[in-house]
C-alpha cells in the first residue's frame, strides 16, 4: 500500500483492492515503508492484522494496543485506526481488509446479522493472540488472494468463516448505533487536511472544518490520533512528500511547495528531523 489515501464523500478511505471487482485487500506491508507511522484513517471494511516479524503499536479510536510477532488484531467497521512505532522499529505484517458488501447477496437474515455485529455500538477491536483460529485464516486468505482466483468461492467461504469466528466474540457496548458528533467532527477535520495539505492551514481552519472550537479540535486529535493537529498535518505532508520522491521526477523545491512547506530548506530540515536523512538521500535510497 502506498502513502496515497483517497477518501469518499463521507470521509472514509477509498481502498485499492487486489482486484478491482473483488472487495478484499490482502497484502504484506512493512511499517518502515510508512516511515513508521501510517496516516490515521477509517473505512467501512473489516480489517485484520497478523504480525509476521517485529512489533508495533496500533491505535483504534484512541485506544492503543501492542502487537508482536505471531499475534494480530481485528478492527471493526468505521473505526479510526493506524499502526506506528515511536521507537522506529520495523514490523512486517499481513493486512487483510474485507468489505462487508461481500456478504450482501446473502439472505436478509445474514445481512441483518452482519449489520448488527459490525455496527458502531459493538466491540471496536479484538486482540488475536497465540493460537487464535483467526490467525491461520488470515494467512490462508492472504495466500489465496495471491493467486488468479479461478474459483473466488473459496476466498468468499474462508472470509465468511473468518468473519463468523470474529462475530461470535463481538458484544454490544452501547445503545448508540450511529456515529457520534465527535467522530463526525474528527473525520471531517482529517478529510480537510487530506484535501488541503498543500495550503497554509491554521488550527482555526482545521477546527472550522469539523464545526468545533480550537480547544475541542485539539482535544479530539489528542484522543483519537494522539497528536496535535499541526503534528498530524506535518506527518501527512511528509507522507505525501515521500510518495512524490518515490513516484515522480519533480525537484525537491517543487515537492516542498506542493506539500505545503514554506521553502525547500525548511522542507529538508523537517524531513531530516523526522527520518534522519535528506529528501535527496531518501530518493537515492529508494532508487537503488
Amino acid at each position: 500500500m502506498s502513502w496515497s489515501i483517497d477518501v469518499y464523500s463521507d470521509k472514509s478511505e477509498n481502498l485499492t483492492y487486489n482486484k478491482p471487482d473483488f472487495p478484499i485487500y490482502a497484502r504484506i506491508n512493512d511499517l518502515q515503508s510508512y516511515q513508521y507511522a501510517a496516516p490515521c484513517h477509517w473505512h467501512r471494511d473489516l480489517e485484520f492484522i497478523k504480525v509476521l516479524s517485529g512489533s508495533m503499536a496500533f491505535s483504534v479510536n484512541g485506544e492503543i494496543v501492542t502487537l508482536t510477532k505471531g499475534n494480530g488484531l481485528f478492527v471493526n467497521s468505521k473505526r479510526l485506526h493506524y499502526g506506528f512505532s515511536d521507537a522506529k522499529n520495523d514490523c512486517r505484517f499481513i493486512a487483510l481488509i474485507i468489505n462487508p458488501i461481500l456478504f450482501s447477496e446473502n439472505s436478509l437474515a445474514v445481512q441483518k446479522y452482519v449489520a448488527e455485529k459490525f455496527a458502531q455500538n459493538t466491540t471496536s477491536y479484538l486482540l488475536l493472540e497465540d493460537e487464535h483460529p483467526a490467525l491461520r485464516q488470515i494467512s490462508d486468505i492472504y495466500k489465496l488472494m495471491q493467486t488468479d482466483l479461478q474459483n473466488p468461492l473459496h476466498v468468499i467461504a474462508k472470509s465468511l468463516a473468518l468473519c463468523a469466528e470474529i462475530s461470535d466474540q463481538l458484544t454490544q457496548v452501547s445503545n448508540t448505533v450511529d456515529e457520534t458528533p465527535e467522530q463526525i467532527s474528527i473525520w471531517q477535520m482529517i478529510d480537510y487536511i487530506h484535501k488541503n495539505f498543500d495550503d497554509k492551514l491554521s488550527i482555526e481552519a482545521i477546527a472550522s472544518a469539523g464545526a468545533v472550537c480550537r480547544s475541542k479540535c485539539c482535544r479530539l486529535f489528542s484522543h483519537y490520533i494522539q497528536q496535535t493537529p499541526n503534528a498530524y498535518l506535518n506527518q501527512y505532508r511528509l507522507a505525501k512528500s515521500c510518495e512524490m520522491l518515490r513516484d515522480t521526477s519533480r525537484t525537491i523545491s517543487e515537492i516542498a511547495m506542493l506539500c505545503g512547506f514554506q521553502s525547500s530548506s525548511y522542507f529538508t530540515s523537517v524531513f531530516r528531523q523526522a527520518f534522519g536523512l535528506t529528501p535527496k538521500n531518501y530518493r537515492f535510497m529508494r532508487e537503488k
